[in-house]
């Protein structure tokens, strides 16, 4: 339940902390004093939308905080969880759940677990379908015996048996798709026959070819030079020293070294024109090499970095090949393990079916009664349930959705379609009503869920919401005297002008006051008739 709410800066509340207790908690109060602020609040701590429009006037943010006592539950510490939900001007939310930060969407999944909140324009769990089936399994209760159990278990192999074949590539097509695919990419580098380290070489061989005329025209000089100057030049002082080296033998040294010299500058010359040679190429090379390192810079951007790393892609890929090829058995035994629990699931879906459309239409008579108190007695609620025949679902072979027909001679349409808040709050309240026993939301929260209804309609909502409130905390939102009679705590929601600045202060009534509030909301004034009425409303609602 909800111990504490604690708002700041939202419209007109300034900062306004409210203790509510367990049953049902009845808020009331004037026109514009901040009821529907906290609602407002409420939605917000949970997830719900928020425009910046709601932070009070001269403020930069607006600030949300909720403590629930929920001992049973695994975030609950000593029992307690603190939410809280910072919204600034700037649109930045700090949302957190016992002081650690979670995302806008964690907080709404988190605390649908714990509040519902129905309003003129917000019921949102009655519109969504996916939860019509537990509605109804939750009426059924016990009836379904051990039923569902057993189909629950069996889905639940079934459904690993389905991951394990996709997994495995169980499905013939998808195989076959995966199988193709392997196949192409390893013919692909097999047909390409990558030599390691031959991407180095065509780009140095490519490099040669891009700079070919530079080359082959500085070789051209160095040549020149070399047999021009060099080789003449040393032969011509060799046959000079040659002239003396009989003279000294220092002489004959220097000649002979010379000779050395002259022999090394003929091999290097040799090469140089061997250089000059390997230069020369033609256009099919040229295309060759662009071609080819094309294909490895193809091959490197789907199947690795490196031409080793390609390789070893080819090898994986042949290690796959031959593990999909060789599942094929042990797939059919899954196949056929699959099929067995099929037809098991059948035959319990056929029966849970069986039985959730006998349900469904004592759970339409019911609400339908339940309807007809709250002042709706043309409404009439019809539950369907959709038998699926190819597929298996979670919880059977069926979708269960909600109709209504809220007139005579209408045709009638989905919950999500009703077009009045009023009523849809209604519809939700005698759908609470029925379901009292076995809804598991802790939460139940009304917004002027008396909009439109007054006398014996009036009467009967309030008796609903008590009896709801005996299994979950309920708080609502009124201005009938009947429900704030059955109330087990009043609060008084009213505004005051302080510093030039309106505030809405709350107060949790005694006793006496809380006469004075019924008395006040019944005639408009407190007076000993109304006072009276008020008596009256309060000890009847006792002895209900």
């Amino acid at each position: 339940m909800i111990s504490t709410l604690h708002i700041r800066n939202i419209g007109i509340i300034e900062d306004l902390s409210i203790d509510f207790n367990n049953g049902l908690n009845v808020l009331t109060g004037e026109t514009g004093a901040g009821k529907t602020l906290i609602i407002d609040s409420l939605q917000i701590i949970s997830g719900g939308r928020f425009s910046k429009d709601m932070i009070r006037k001269g403020e930069n943010q607006s600030f949300v905080e909720l403590c629930m006592y929920e001992p049973e539950n695994e975030n609950a510490i000593d029992g307690n969880i603190i939410v809280s939900r910072e919204i600034n001007l700037n649109g930045k939310n700090l949302c957190k759940i016992n002081g650690r930060m979670v995302t806008v969407n964690e907080l709404k999944n988190f605390m649908n677990q714990f509040i519902e909140i129905h309003g003129q324009n917000d019921n949102q769990n009655l519109l969504d379908e996916k939860l019509h089936l537990s509605y109804l399994d939750g009426f059924i209760g016990e009836k379904f015996g051990d039923i569902k159990f057993k189909y629950e278990l069996l889905y639940k192999e079934y459904s690993n048996i389905k991951q394990e074949l996709k997994n495995n590539y169980g499905d013939e097509k998808e195989r076959q798709r995966k199988l193709d695919l392997l196949q192409y990419q390893k013919n692909e580098i097999e047909e390409a026959n990558l030599k390691i380290n031959e991407e180095e070489d065509l780009e140095e061989k490519r490099k040669v070819i891009m700079n070919s005329e530079k080359i082959t025209s500085n070789l051209q000089e160095a040549d020149n030079l070399i047999s021009e100057s060099g080789i003449d030049s040393i032969s011509m002082a060799i046959r000079a020293l040659e002239k003396i080296e009989n003279i000294d033998k220092k002489y004959e040294k220097v000649s002979n070294n010379l000779k050395g010299i002259y022999y090394e500058l003929q091999e290097l010359s040799r090469d140089v024109n061997n250089f000059k040679n390997d230069v020369e190429f033609n256009e099919e090379d040229r295309d060759y090499i662009e071609e080819r390192l094309d294909l490895i810079h193809l091959l490197k951007r789907k199947y690795g970095n490196t031409i080793q790393e390609i390789l070893n892609y080819k090898e994986k890929i042949k290690s796959e090949i031959e593990h999909i090829v060789n599942l094929e058995d042990y797939n059919n035994k899954l196949r056929n393990n699959q099929k067995e629990i099929e037809a098991k699931m059948k035959v319990l879906a056929d029966e849970i079916h069986k039985i959730r459309l006998q349900n469904a239409q004592q759970l339409s008579q019911n609400i339908n009664k339940e309807l007809e108190d709250l002042e709706m007695k043309n409404a009439q609620i019809n539950i369907k349930v959709q038998y699926v025949e190819n597929e298996y679902l979670k919880n059977g072979k069926d979708i269960v959705t909600f109709f209504i027909a809220t007139n005579k001679g209408e045709d009638e349409k989905e919950l999500s379609k009703i077009a009045s808040g009023g009523e849809m709050s209604r519809t939700m309240l005698a759908i609470k009503k029925v379901l009292a026993d076995s809804d598991k939301m802790p939460i139940l929260v009304f917004d002027e869920i008396d909009t439109g209804i007054s006398g014996k309609a009036a009467n009967s909502v309030a008796k609903k919401l008590k009896k709801i409130s005996n299994l979950h905390q309920v708080m609502c939102i009124s201005h009938l005297p009947n429900i704030a009679a059955v109330a087990d705590y009043n609060y008084f929601i009213s505004k005051n002008v302080c510093d030039e600045r309106t505030k809405t202060q709350v107060k949790l009534l005694k006793e006496d006051e809380v006469i004075k509030e019924i008395a006040r909301i019944s005639s408009g004034e407190i007076n000993e008739i109304s006072l009276k009425y008020a008596n009256e409303l309060r000890k009847n609602s006792k002895v209900a």
